[in-house]
């Protein structure tokens, strides 16, 4: 395993084996750490996102109501006159967590009519305006939470990923080798133990075993 992991060979390997598994599990902790922030976020937001989906319905269909009673009662020539001269500006807010870029809050500004613009021909109208104004407001809303909720959940799917593939392969691997590292490292060393004790209960037999090892 140590030669597939292309540690360095005795005590060197060890320490090469024991700093990267150190950094992998150092990894492993601050990818733990970065899926539950994510997943708290992304719950959040997705709480929020399906609050606002219930409320824009609510307000599209209200607004539709009063649509439909003012046309009823001024016709279709007073929904052109009641209509905004321009279109609405929108502004994202993006956030930044973890290294993960989302949007964080939108807002929509809507243009008041002009002083000198014909007044709406019908109080429904003015109603139907009101609610349209605020269906749209959660419309943007709603489009910015579902964004920031697709990005959170595609980043919890990669970080997640990572960290099986670092939990369930790179570790092990690592504390396999290690471990395999260590038992020879303490084979070596019981057999060095033994030949020293040896050679110091036998000084002759040692001198005459290193003479003949010395022997071409």
């Amino acid at each position: 395993m140590a030669g597939i992991l292309h540690a360095p060979p005795g005590r060197a390997g060890r320490l090469w084996l024991q700093h990267r598994l150190s950094t992998a599990q150092r990894g492993a902790d601050l990818l733990d750490q970065k899926l539950r922030i994510l997943r708290a976020e992304r719950e959040r937001l997705t709480l929020q996102r399906d609050r606002t989906a219930t409320a824009w319905e609510a307000a599209s269909r209200e607004a539709d109501a009063w649509l439909l009673r003012g046309v009823l009662l001024g016709g279709e020539q007073s929904l052109r006159l009641a209509a905004a001269p321009l279109p609405a500006e929108v502004r994202i807010i993006w956030e930044q967590s973890m290294g993960v870029r989302y949007p964080a809050e939108a807002t929509c500004t809507m243009p008041e009519p002009s002083l000198d613009a014909p007044p709406a021909g019908n109080a429904a109208l003015v109603a139907a305006r009101d609610c349209y104004r605020r269906a749209l407001q959660l419309a943007v809303e709603q489009a910015a939470n579902e964004t920031a909720v697709r990005v959170l959940e595609a980043q919890e799917t990669a970080t997640r990923r990572r960290l099986r593939a670092i939990e369930d392969r790179w570790i092990p691997r690592l504390q396999e080798a290690l471990a395999e590292l260590q038992f020879k490292l303490e084979e070596e060393e019981h057999t060095d133990g033994v030949r020293l004790r040896w050679a110091a209960g036998n000084p002759t037999g040692a001198q005459r075993d290193g003479r003949r090892e010395g022997r071409p």
